[in-house]
C-alpha cells in the first residue's frame, strides 16, 4: 500500500507533484479545476508535459483526480444532472490526457425526490458518463458516503444496485474509511473490518475496490456525519487502521489522506510506520 494526500494545484497543475513530494507522499490526489465552480484551466501540451516531468522527477507516477463538490446526479433539477454528467465526463477525459489512473466522484443528494427514483437517476447519469469511454485509459470510481443528509451511496446494496444498473466492469469503487464508520460499517478492529468486508463482498466483488480514502472520523459508528480526523485520533483509531493496512483484500491498494495539506505530513509518517510494523 502506498500513501498519499490530496494536494493543491494553486499556480498550475504542474505544481502539485512537488507539493506532494514535499509532504512525503508516495502517490497523490488533485482536483484539475476549482471544486467550487467555474471553467477548468486548459491542459495545454506544455502544461501537461511539465506536470508529467514533475511526476517523474518526484518519483510519483500514480495520481488520482477528484471531481468537484457540486456534482449531483440525483438532483430534481434536470440542468444540474445534465451538467454533472458533462463535468464527470470532462474530468475523465482530462484524466486521460494527464495519465491519471482513476477519477472518483460523489454521487449527490436525493433531497426532495423518492429514493428509488434518485438511485435510478444516478445510475442513468453514470451510464451516460461512461458511454463510448472504452478508449479512455482513466477509469471512474464511485465513492461511498457518510450518509449525511440524503446523499446517495452510503450503503453497499445501494452502490451494488448502481454498479449493476450501469453494467460497466470498468466502473469501480473508492472506499472512504471515515464514511464507512459514519454510515454504520464498523472497521475499528480486525474482526469488525472482516465482517464489513464480508458484507461488501456479499453484494459487490472486492476486486471492484480500486482505491482507499484513509481518513479517521470525528463521527462515531452510524452517526452519519462527514467529519475527517487525523489518523489514530478519531473514532476509527489506530487499531482500525492497522486492520485496514493488514487486510489481504485491501493492503495492495493506494490510500489517500484527505485533511488539510499543511497538516497531513504526520499522518503519512504514522501510516508508513504502521506499515513497517505489520
Amino acid at each position: 500500500m502506498k500513501f498519499g494526500a490530496h494536494v493543491s494545484i494553486a499556480g498550475g497543475i504542474d505544481k502539485a507533484p512537488a507539493r506532494a513530494h514535499a509532504l512525503g507522499c508516495e502517490c497523490f490526489q488533485i482536483f484539475t479545476r476549482s471544486p467550487r465552480g467555474g471553467k477548468p484551466p486548459a491542459l495545454s501540451k506544455d502544461l501537461v508535459d511539465s506536470f508529467l516531468e514533475s511526476c517523474s522527477s518526484c518519483g510519483l507516477p500514480d495520481f488520482y483526480i477528484h471531481t468537484p463538490y457540486y456534482i449531483n446526479l440525483a438532483s430534481e433539477k434536470k440542468d444540474l444532472r445534465r451538467s454533472s454528467v458533462a463535468i464527470i465526463r470532462e474530468e475523465l477525459e482530462r484524466g486521460n490526457v494527464l495519465g491519471a489512473k482513476y477519477v472518483m466522484t460523489h454521487l449527490g443528494s436525493s433531497k426532495g425526490i423518492d429514493r428509488d427514483r434518485a438511485v435510478d437517476m444516478v445510475a442513468e447519469g453514470i451510464a451516460s458518463v461512461l458511454e463510448d469511454s472504452d478508449g479512455l485509459s482513466t477509469e471512474l470510481l464511485l465513492e461511498n458516503t457518510a450518509g449525511q443528509g440524503e446523499t446517495i451511496g452510503d450503503t453497499f446494496p445501494e452502490l451494488a444496485r448502481i454498479l449493476a444498473d450501469v453494467g460497466n466492469r470498468r466502473l469501480g469503487i473508492c472506499l472512504d474509511t471515515a464514511h464507512l464508520l459514519a454510515s454504520g460499517y464498523d472497521i475499528r478492529n480486525k474482526p469488525s473490518l472482516a465482517e464489513t468486508l464480508a458484507a461488501f463482498s456479499s453484494v459487490i466483488s472486492l476486486d471492484r475496490v480500486k482505491l482507499l480514502h484513509g481518513n479517521d472520523s470525528r463521527a462515531g459508528l452510524g452517526e452519519k456525519k462527514d467529519r475527517h480526523e487525523h489518523i489514530g485520533k478519531g473514532k476509527i483509531g489506530k487499531d482500525g487502521f492497522e486492520a485496514v493496512l493488514s487486510s489481504a483484500a485491501l493492503k495492495k491498494l493506494d490510500m489517500i489522506v484527505e485533511i488539510p495539506p499543511e497538516e497531513v505530513a504526520p499522518d503519512l509518517e504514522l501510516l508508513k510506520r504502521m506499515r513497517c510494523e505489520i
